[in-house]
């Protein structure tokens, strides 16, 4: 079988020599090449044709970013993974870097010993390396006959009045999140929350910026946040978030409590808490991602009567979390992002004018 050829561009040679030795532990791996910059970068993706290119963002001559748009004018479908510094400023970057259409993104990890530095490198970037290249050769692959993935019926008779809109991503998350929130309607009659598998820091500027291309309110959630018609709350990195019922009010809590499914926040722990907070009320969407979080809570939300729609393969960066939700059988819909939006406010305001559910 063809190893999978890697491209590291970062202009700290011992950088480049801890990701090679890194990824040296997995034999289907093989290192392409490196460069010290963007300029060479791109000289070495035409010499050598690489399947996956891990890219700095802080480097001379050619920056990651500069590098990242001339490398998308020939290259659109290379998979490029960031590797950024886990600051305010590499935030920013990397936030930029995954706008211009990088895939994904590792963060740096601080002071420390090299044993754990090696071991951070090995263990986050060899998984979104095989991820995304089993993605990129998915669809260049020609499609085989198959049964198509199983998914619940439509329901029939008027639409369920939804409550509330959980929506759960990771990989390429926050370009889908960038398509759909901006999508919404202003006066959107109930709030949305979100699982978007991401650090601290880049939770923050994630909803800035959603906020600022969007009629709703975009905020990183924080504890006794109420939820209200209009806005939309998103996970804090590296905290659990979960609704509670307070009455009539619906409010945000957050916890430290382990990581679930290696995560933290967690999809499947917010959806469990909106499925018991709101019941059939609750619409699930779940977007790209990286795994299978989100299933179990997919299965609690169904449980309790309410609804869920998985983003599509074919405009997933990576379809393992809808995916798996899709095998499962618990999708009523399956649809490309650019339906998504569409499809909620369909849902939505449909639930509240007595609407029915296409067939």
């Amino acid at each position: 079988m063809r190893r999978i050829r890697v491209l590291i561009v970062d202009d700290a040679a011992t950088m480049r020599r801890l990701i090679a030795e890194a990824l040296s532990a997995d034999l289907g791996l093989e290192i392409a090449g490196t460069a010290p910059n963007g300029r060479l970068a791109l000289d070495r993706i035409a010499a050598h044709a690489p399947d996956v290119v891990i890219l700095d963002l802080e480097m001379p001559v050619m920056d990651g970013l500069q590098t990242l748009a001339e490398l998308r004018k020939t290259h659109p479908r290379l998979p490029v993974i960031i590797f950024s510094a886990l600051s305010a400023r590499g935030a920013r970057a990397t936030l930029d870097a995954l706008a211009l259409g990088a895939n994904d993104y590792v963060t740096k990890v601080g002071a420390g010993s090299l044993e754990a530095s090696m071991r951070h490198a090995r263990e986050q970037l060899i998984p979104r390396i095989r991820a995304l290249c089993a993605q990129a050769d998915a669809r260049v692959r020609p499609a085989a006959p198959s049964r198509p993935a199983p998914t619940r019926p439509r329901r029939e008779g008027p639409y369920a009045r939804i409550e509330v809109v959980a929506i759960g991503t990771s990989t390429g998350g926050p370009n889908a999140l960038a398509e759909v929130l901006p999508g919404l309607p202003p006066g959107f009659p109930v709030p949305i929350v979100v699982v978007q598998h991401m650090p601290p820091l880049f939770t923050a500027h994630l909803a800035e910026r959603l906020s600022a291309r969007s009629a709703l309110r975009v905020r990183e959630g924080f504890p006794g946040a109420v939820l209200a018609p209009g806005e939309a709350w998103i996970a804090p990195g590296d905290h659990h978030m979960v609704v509670r019922r307070f009455g009539a009010e619906a409010r945000l809590a957050l916890h430290s409590g382990p990581p679930e499914n290696s995560c933290r926040p967690a999809v499947d722990e917010l959806f469990r808490s909106v499925a018991d907070a709101y019941g059939p009320g609750t619409l699930a969407v779940v977007l790209t991602g990286m795994g299978h979080d989100g299933t179990r809570g997919c299965e609690r939300i169904r449980d309790a009567g309410g609804a869920v729609i998985a983003q599509d393969e074919e405009s997933s960066t990576v379809w393992g979390m809808p995916g798996s939700v899709v095998r499962a059988g618990l999708a009523e819909a399956v649809l490309p992002l650019s339906q998504i939006g569409y499809e909620i406010t369909r849902r939505v305001f449909g639930g509240r004018q007595g609407g029915r559910a296409a067939a």
